[in-house]
Order: C-alpha cells, then structure tokens, then sequence
C-alpha cells in the first residue's frame, strides 16, 4: 500500500568511470578514454519517471552538463529541478577552500546558464563533507545555495559522521543539510539511502526498512542512485580493487525491476518540494 508522506527522489548524474570507488584506476585525464554512457541512461530514467509522473532531483555533474547540454535542459523542461553535484567529482575533503569554491561554482554557473534559473540544492561527491571540512557549509552559502545533501551519518570506509543530524536542518551557515537517511535498529544507524545498498538488499527489505523509517521517524525519506546504476551492459573493469568491483557491479541487472517497485509503492518528488526550499 502506498504511503501518503511525500518523499524526495535524487539522481546523481555522472557516468560509471566517475565514481570514487575507481578513482585509484581511472584519473580524470584518462575520462576522454572511455564512451560516456550518461546521456542514455539518464534519458531512460527520465522516460520512467514520466511513465510514473514522478518528478525528481537531479544532482548533475559539470562535467556531464558541458559535454551534454541538451540532456539538462530536457530534465528541466520535463519538471524536474536541476541541482549541483559538483564540476569534476572530486571529494569536497580532497580540496581546499579555494579549489571547493571554484570546482562548485563552474557547476554552478553552467548549470544555471543552461536553465535559466537559480540552483538551490549541492550534494558532495560521495558525500564528503565531514568533520574535517565543515568549512565546505560556508563556501556553498557563499556561493547561493539554500540545501545541501552531502552528510551520511554513518560509519564507512569513504565517508560518514554518525553522530550528525539524521534529518533535515538549519545551519548556522544559513544553509539547509539534509542527510542521506539512515534507521536506528539495535543502537545502530543502519543505511537506507539507495545506491549500493538498494543493489545489495533484497527489496521486500528496503521496503520494509522505508516503511519502519516513515513510522517511526515520522520525516520524509529521500532515495539517491546514479544513472549507471540501471545499466547492466557497462564496460567491466578488472584492474580494479575487487571491494569496489563488488559494490559498483552487485546485482546491476535488477536495479531497473527494483526501481519500478520502488517508484510505485511510495510518493515521490524533488528535494526542493519535499523540503520546502525556496529562493
């Protein structure tokens, strides 16, 4: 049965040779070596999200924007907001002030240029603002936004503060964080956000867990996954650790089914509605 609290759908778009898990073997000089595969993926998504009249948050890379302008333009004239996930899909805790400012700002401005609109919301590659670069909170105020999506309060090997916020709060930057969201089970903040944790679990559970979270959290729940994460056909890469060959590849050929599910059986829509940002 479908639920009637609204939740927030998000799409980080950026191509599979982006992700951090393949940073230690694929160096951003070595980008224009492979065919981009982010044009097509995201355009099925959206043909999906049409066939449920769901309107979703897209974090779109720069890098994805500059190459194919005419694909953020179509998510914006379909209804969908356009947000920043930052230019070269570097890890806000890998930069310094200056180099965050400018890497955020370049996505920013095209990304605004190619929309003719203010964008409100940022999410961190892999969602690596922390403890050590809070700092990152006043260099997105500074530059205009009014959200944020760049805090997993969890523990993990690539990111995590688990003594953060869970849910949605004010800054004293002036800025909006919202978390990805995690349910409390036995003293422990386990993931529900999406991404390799839809891939992995079983969906009669990640059902389960969204339904526990909305009942006993009584807050929204927002959902994140990445465009090559409905496609199965992707180069494979064997040069790569084989922990991050397992998280990125795991159950590929059912994420699609298990979106469909997922989209039906909760309401959904953009960060910017769910969350009442405005301008």
């Amino acid at each position: 049965m479908k639920t009637d609290v609204l939740n927030a759908m998000t799409v980080d778009v950026e191509d599979f040779f982006h992700v951090s898990a393949f940073e230690s073997v694929i160096s951003p000089s070595q980008w224009k070596d492979y065919q981009p595969r982010v044009d097509a993926n995201t355009r099925r998504l959206l043909d999906l999200f049409a066939k449920k009249d769901i309107k979703s948050t897209f974090f779109v890379l720069g890098w994805v924007a500059e190459r194919y302008p005419e694909l953020i333009t179509e998510i914006h004239r379909q209804g969908h907001e356009i947000a920043s996930h930052g230019y070269a899909h570097r890890r806000a805790s890998q930069q310094s002030r200056e180099e965050l400012l400018q890497d955020v700002k370049r996505s920013k401005d095209h990304l605004e240029d190619l929309i003719g609109e203010q964008v409100l919301g940022y999410r961190a590659p892999s969602f690596s603002i922390g403890y050590s670069n809070e700092w990152a909170f006043e260099v997105l105020a500074e530059l205009g936004f009014k959200y944020s999506s760049s805090t997993y309060p969890v523990k993990h090997d690539l990111y995590g503060t688990p003594d953060w916020p869970r849910f949605a709060y004010s800054r004293p930057e002036n800025i909006v964080e919202i978390p990805i969201p995690t349910l409390r089970l036995m003293g422990k903040q386990i993931p529900i956000g999406g991404g390799g944790y839809f891939r992995l679990y079983p969906y009669k559970i990640t059902e389960k867990l969204i339904r526990k979270y909305l009942q006993k959290e009584k807050q929204p729940y927002s959902f994140y996954f990445h465009p090559w994460e409905i496609d199965a056909q992707q180069p494979k890469l064997s040069n790569a650790p084989l922990k991050s060959r397992f998280r990125h590849y795991v159950n590929l050929h059912r994420t699609e089914a298990k979106l469909e599910r997922l989209l039906s059986d909760f309401k959904w829509s953009t960060m910017r509605d769910v969350y009442g940002i405005s301008k």
